[in-house]
């Protein structure tokens, strides 16, 4: 709490600072670290905020600081916080639902169309591929570590992960990885390079890593080649 009154006072000064106060050197520590918590401050209620009224915040916050002329209680300030924010929770899942819902859609139309072109095998569980080079060397299976080269995509092309951009090869276990990944390995041989196309449910599903590029329920696409079985 005591962290969080430095913060709203950073972001007074910064508001004060609006209406024409100096800008400070800074020359102390203290300084420094009142200037970080701002800078703090800002980037969180940029995040949290798509509308915030400056002018308010100011009014609340010297309202309380001299007991004059408060417009709210302290209890329903806090009931408005949380409803605000429960609101805007809901409204973020009600949206990633609906992104979930058309990326199911369309990876579904994508894999419909996609499995009757040329050289394209489709699965019993719907993972789909195209052998790209047959390989000589053994096949992994759910107890191998292996080394290989990808570039993922999503549908439209965008990169999300690459070890070819990066210019190295990823090593891991079998089952490690996305169940598509786990299929799709086990039917390849050391040398072999596929094209995987991998449906959502196979991949992240509804809930892939936090701030990535690959959105919910997303299909992916992968070229993978299975360089090499470690022993």
């Amino acid at each position: 709490m005591r962290f969080l009154s430095l913060a709203i006072v950073a972001v007074l000064l910064v508001s004060c600072n609006k209406q024409g106060v100096t800008n400070k050197t800074l020359t102390s520590e203290i300084d420094s670290v009142s200037y970080a918590i701002g800078m703090d401050v800002a980037k969180n209620v940029k995040t949290s905020f798509d509308e915030f009224d400056s002018e308010l915040f100011i009014q609340g916050f010297m309202n309380v600081t001299d007991s004059t002329n408060m417009q709210l209680d302290a209890n329903k300030a806090q009931q408005l916080i949380r409803a605000y924010f429960q609101k805007k929770q809901q409204e973020e899942i009600a949206k990633r639902q609906e992104k979930a819902k058309e990326n199911k859609e369309a990876g579904e139309k994508f894999l419909a169309e996609n499995k009757t072109k040329d050289g394209v095998v489709t699965t019993e569980s719907g993972l789909q591929y195209i052998v790209l080079k047959e390989g000589t060397g053994a096949t992994p299976t759910t107890t191998d570590r292996v080394k290989v080269h990808y570039h993922g995509t999503l549908l439209d092309g965008t990169v999300f992960d690459s070890s070819v951009d990066k210019g190295t090869p990823a090593e891991f276990g079998v089952t490690q990885v996305i169940k598509g990944w786990t299929e799709g390995l086990q039917l390849m041989k050391e040398g072999a390079k596929y094209k995987f196309f991998i449906p959502g449910d196979l991949a992240y599903g509804a809930n892939p890593r936090p701030g990535g590029k690959i959105e919910p329920n997303s299909t992916l696409v992968f070229d993978v080649e299975l360089l090499e079985i470690l022993k």
